[in-house]
C-alpha cells in the first residue's frame, strides 16, 4: 500500500464560457470537511449572483472521502464531472467549486457536463501539484533517564517532537510516514525498555 498521495499546493482558478455562459471554477487544498464547507460559503457569499455554485470534493490518501453537489444543475451534469477531473489527475484533498453564469441559452446535457468539466481542468491544469506522505501519530511517554534512547531514535527517523513535556515523567508525540512505522516500533521495542512506552494515536 502506498504512503503517498498527490495535492495541490495553493488555490488556483480555470474558466470555461459557452454559448454566453460563463463557468468560473476554484480550487483549493483541504483536509478536511470543515475546510470544504468554509470555501463554499465563502464562494456562493462572493459569487452571490451567480445561477448556481457546484462542487466536488475528494480527501483521504485514496480519495476515500467524497461528495459531488450539482446545485440545481440538472443531476449527474456538474457535481461528478467535477470530481471525475479530480480523480482522473490523481489527486486527493482537493476541492473545485464551479460558479456558473447563465448566459441565456440552455447547453443541454451533454454540453452542461462539458462544460464543468473543462472549467475544473482549467484550474487545476494551474495548479502546482506536490507529493504528501501519509502519516502516523504516536505519543511517547518516558521517563527522565531514558530521555538519550528516545531522542536517539527520533533522531534516526527523522521525528520531530511536538507536544513536549519534559519532567520526571516525560512525553512527547511525533508523525512518521506509515511505511517507517513498524521499524520504528521495533526499534523501541528493542529497547526492552520498560519505562518507554509507545502508543499510536488515533
Amino acid at each position: 500500500m502506498s504512503d503517498t498521495y498527490r495535492t495541490i499546493s495553493g488555490p488556483t482558478e480555470g474558466l470555461y464560457k459557452d454559448k454566453g455562459s460563463k463557468f468560473l471554477a476554484f480550487a483549493f487544498p483541504v483536509s478536511n470537511e470543515a475546510e470544504v464547507k468554509e470555501h463554499v460559503e465563502r464562494i456562493k457569499k462572493e459569487y452571490f449572483d451567480a445561477r448556481h455554485h457546484c462542487y466536488a470534493y475528494a480527501l483521504g490518501p485514496n480519495g476515500e472521502t467524497f461528495r459531488a453537489n450539482d446545485d440545481g444543475e440538472p443531476s449527474g451534469t456538474a457535481g461528478r464531472p467535477i470530481h471525475g477531473q479530480i480523480m482522473s489527475a490523481g489527486l486527493t484533498n482537493v476541492l473545485v467549486v464551479v460558479v456558473r453564469y447563465f448566459g441565456g441559452i440552455l447547453l443541454g446535457t451533454s454540453g452542461l457536463i462539458v462544460a464543468y468539466k473543462e472549467a475544473t481542468r482549467d484550474a487545476l491544469s494551474q495548479a502546482q501539484v506536490k507529493e504528501c506522505t501519509v502519516d502516523r501519530r504516536y505519543r511517547i511517554e518516558f521517563d527522565y533517564l531514558s530521555m538519550n534512547s528516545v531522542m536517539k531514535i527520533l533522531k534516526e527517523y527523522s521525528m520531530v517532537p511536538q507536544n513536549q513535556q519534559y519532567d520526571m515523567a516525560c512525553s512527547l508525540e511525533v508523525d512518521l510516514r506509515l511505511s517507517l512505522c513498524d521499524r520504528m516500533e521495533k526499534s523501541f521495542a528493542d529497547l526492552r525498555n520498560p519505562n518507554i512506552v509507545v502508543s499510536e494515536l488515533k
